[in-house]
């Protein structure tokens, strides 16, 4: 991990957070300040001030002067509006299930950071200051994983971040869950006092799913580029046709993401070998237009997810005077709603679990002595008397199959599940953050499919001779071999998946560019 100094800083409240950003910002390669721009620092405090001024006057605020949600139509008097702030923090201190882990937490941080820096939410720049502190010295909010419809906005998981301002709850610090005491007498500062509106701003927004969102964006594009790494070795190994992934075939129908993906397995297929068939099966031969729709999605993904990062998410909505406005405006909406998000998450989590498929197919025509043009069944390796007492990949196989049947199971849009709930007040929601976790799940699967496809295809390699592979199979083959050893007797193969996985997922396997 890089330390603070070293860290490139990301300046918010005038310039977008890109989801490169928000990735850098969770990997600790990059922390995040509050632009120095006076312009910006007086955006943010004409807002927090409107507040104040609407306080004193009578004027009505919904979550300052009134009741929250249903609630609404109680009236707050201002002499205690003042206890409003944490009470709605405490009472929204019921997230259930695992906690996320101390990076995705910094990504949600930053994420909730970027939208109330836009000085639209009447927090204070002292709050701002806070959440970038938090960052930068990596001392972030315990968040539970659960307890969020998506609108209004991620409520609960959020409330945790506010808590941790106010000194309540806990934080991961170096790996350790702390109390909040404990995570300020770290940094050395003392917990604010959430003034009217703050916490409901910090709240009411939907930068858990969006922060979610971005990481996954990332992890798909990464899952297409191993996908087109995989699907050439599987080519190879099978004796299959170089010729399916010719550009004239894809300039012909020019989706850009599919006919990049056939490329990319295109620079990475053998063409010495006689092909074992006139037509390779779907699994082969159709690889760039599954794992293609990925590449496509990405930049309509990618507009959604920047947008309601860099967007104003919370309501009310403040804004302090300016030309037109002498009074500023308090804007009552539903910005809070995370559709957009969702969409991006539920499809993320359709073409995702689509490769997942497509990868465990893949395994099956390796392991099947019907579809793998010569292999041994189950690429058992064992020769001699005590051959049929050895299995191979057999098990892998199931394994695989378990996993794309559950990632499968999950790609059911969640969106499409609102239901009604607080008083019949928030009675459509978007589910966005529900869709997000369940497309961080649906990466899992897949890349752990991934993982067991490279064991298996390696294994395929091993057995073919790797001069007989491309130079990019064997470098892939290589690569995997430092680490884990063929297979020529039965043994337990959960090590292995893991090991992969952790190359993977460290950038050291040479799966090459993402462009």
């Amino acid at each position: 991990m890089t330390t603070a100094a070293q860290r490139n800083v990301v300046l918010l409240g005038k310039t977008p957070l890109t989801i490169e950003n928000v990735a850098a910002i969770a990997d600790a390669r990059a922390s995040i300040a509050i632009d120095p721009d006076p312009q910006v620092r007086a955006r943010i405090a004409s807002a927090s001030k409107l507040v104040e001024d609407a306080l004193a006057s009578g004027r009505t605020i919904y979550g300052v002067t009134t009741g929250f949600g249903a609630s609404v139509e109680f009236q707050v008097s201002p002499d205690v509006a003042a206890r409003m702030p944490i009470n709605l923090v405490r009472y929204h201190g019921c997230g259930t299930g695992a906690l996320f882990g101390a990076r995705e937490a910094a990504a949600i941080v930053a994420v909730r950071a970027s939208s109330l820096s836009l000085g639209a939410s009447a927090v204070r720049q002292e709050l701002l200051d806070r959440l970038c502190l938090f960052v930068d010295r990596r001392v972030v909010p315990c968040i539970p994983e659960e307890g969020s419809v998506g609108a209004s906005g991620d409520l609960t998981p959020l409330s945790y971040v506010a808590a941790l301002l106010a000194g309540e709850r806990e934080a991961w610090v170096d790996g350790r869950i702390v109390s909040a005491p404990e995570a300020h007498a770290v940094l050395g500062v003392e917990p604010l006092v959430l003034r009217p509106k703050e916490s409901l701003a910090i709240m009411n927004g939907t930068s858990v799913m969006s922060a979610l969102g971005a990481l996954s964006w990332v992890r798909a594009r990464k899952i297409a580029r191993m996908t087109a790494v995989l699907t050439a070795m599987a080519s190879d190994v099978l004796h299959g046709v170089p010729g399916h992934f010719d550009d004239r075939i894809f300039e012909l129908k020019p989706h850009p993401g599919q006919r990049q993906l056939a490329r990319w397995i295109r620079e990475r297929v053998w063409e010495k070998n006689t092909p074992a068939r006139v037509q390779d099966r779907y699994s082969i031969r159709c690889a760039p237009h599954v794992a293609g729709l990925i590449l496509d999605c990405l930049p309509w993904m990618r507009t959604m997810l920047e947008t309601e990062i860099h967007g104003v998410n919370d309501n009310p909505i403040i804004e302090g005077p300016s030309e037109g406005f002498p009074e500023g405006r308090i804007l009552h909406g539903g910005n809070f709603y995370g559709g957009h998000a969702c969409l991006v998450t539920d499809t993320i989590k359709n073409v995702v679990a689509n490769v997942g498929d497509l990868l465990d197919r893949q395994v099956g025509m390796l392991c099947n002595p019907a579809t793998n043009a010569g292999l041994p069944a189950n690429l058992n390796a064992r020769t001699g008397a005590d051959k049929a007492t050895h299995h191979g990949f057999k098990a892998m196989e199931i394994s695989a199959s378990a996993l794309a049947a559950e990632a499968l199971k999950m790609s059911m849009p969640a969106s499409v599940f609102s239901r009604s709930t607080e008083s019949y007040n928030q009675d459509k929601v978007s589910m966005g953050t529900i869709s997000a976790r369940e497309s961080v799940r649906v990466l899992d699967l897949v890349e752990t499919i991934s993982a067991i496809h490279l064991l298996t295809v390696c294994q395929a390699v091993d057995l073919r001779k790797p001069e007989n592979c491309h130079p990019a199979s064997r470098e892939m083959h290589a690569a995997v071999r430092e680490h884990v050893s063929m297979v020529s007797a039965d043994r337990r193969m959960d090590v292995d998946i893991q090991k992969v996985l952790e190359l993977y997922r460290s950038d050291a396997l040479p799966i090459g560019p993402l462009d």
